[in-house]
């Protein structure tokens, strides 16, 4: 699984044997450049999705649901997904939480939403958690993501995404659970993984976590063809004889017009 914020990133993704593309709230941080995913809305999420399933062929489109459309009531948060699902294309929607939103999880499912659940390390959480810190390190917070892992499963939910959390608990939700795992910062116990598209493919000049390897270096490339294109326009050698239209055949004198 990769996010995808637009067409052009949701057609790389078609061709690259991905199973599912992630719409993220993490686009608060990627494309607005907040410092977290708690400002981005759901007209903003909505929009994102629109475009990545313009550009999408082939694999799963699921959206996150962002901070506060679907912690206030029930109602809102099923007519918040059913947006993201009805209006913007996606195939599913996915939720932070654990037990606590086990009952909007199967909810949602009634009403023919599907759902992919997100426990451990939450995002939308760090105000109540005191920021991005590792989930589950001691037996007790161990057992509290294991507990959320298996009330989201008995919600309905389809998959789950485990992050920022030991390996062997990981494990231990991966061998108890029916429903594939989805791994960020949780070691190589899962079904799958998740990164970020502009993280993996090294465009980001942000410092990474831990658990993040750029497999390319899109960033430098794109620095190396600007500074070329300002470059070369400096120096009058863009654009090029083979890279401009023909000249007409009106001679010089007649392009201006005269002076009455």
């Amino acid at each position: 699984m990769v996010t995808a914020y637009d067409a052009m990133e949701a057609r790389l993704l078609s061709g690259a044997e991905i199973d599912i593309a992630l719409v993220g709230d993490s686009l608060g941080n990627i494309v607005q450049g907040h410092d977290s995913t708690l400002p981005v809305t759901v007209e903003e999420m909505l929009y994102h999705t629109r475009c990545v399933r313009r550009g999408l062929d082939g694999p799963f489109l699921v959206t996150d649901m962002p901070f506060l459309s679907y912690n206030t009531s029930q109602k809102e948060a099923i007519t918040n997904a059913g947006k993201m699902i009805k209006e913007g294309g996606a195939n599913g929607v996915k939720l932070e939480g654990g037990a606590e939103i086990s009952s909007l999880v199967r909810a949602m499912t009634r009403a023919m939403i599907p759902v992919m659940g997100h426990v451990g390390l939450k995002p939308q959480s760090i105000n109540m958690t005191g920021g991005y810190k590792v989930q589950g390190k001691d037996l007790q917070g161990a057992r509290q993501v294991i507990a959320d892992a298996v009330a989201i499963e008995q919600a309905g939910a389809f998959a789950i995404v485990l992050e920022g959390i030991p390996p062997d608990v990981a494990r231990a939700i991966t061998s108890r659970l029916s429903i594939p795992t989805i791994g960020i910062g949780a070691g190589i116990h899962v079904d799958g993984q998740v990164l970020v598209f502009h993280d993996l493919v090294g465009w980001s000049d942000r410092p990474l976590p831990r658990f993040v390897r750029p497999f390319g270096s899109v960033g430098l490339e794109a620095r190396k063809a600007v500074l070329a294109f300002s470059e070369s326009v400096r120096n009058h050698s863009f654009p090029s004889p083979e890279e401009s239209y023909p000249e007409t055949a009106i001679p010089p004198g007649e392009i201006l017009p005269r002076k009455e």
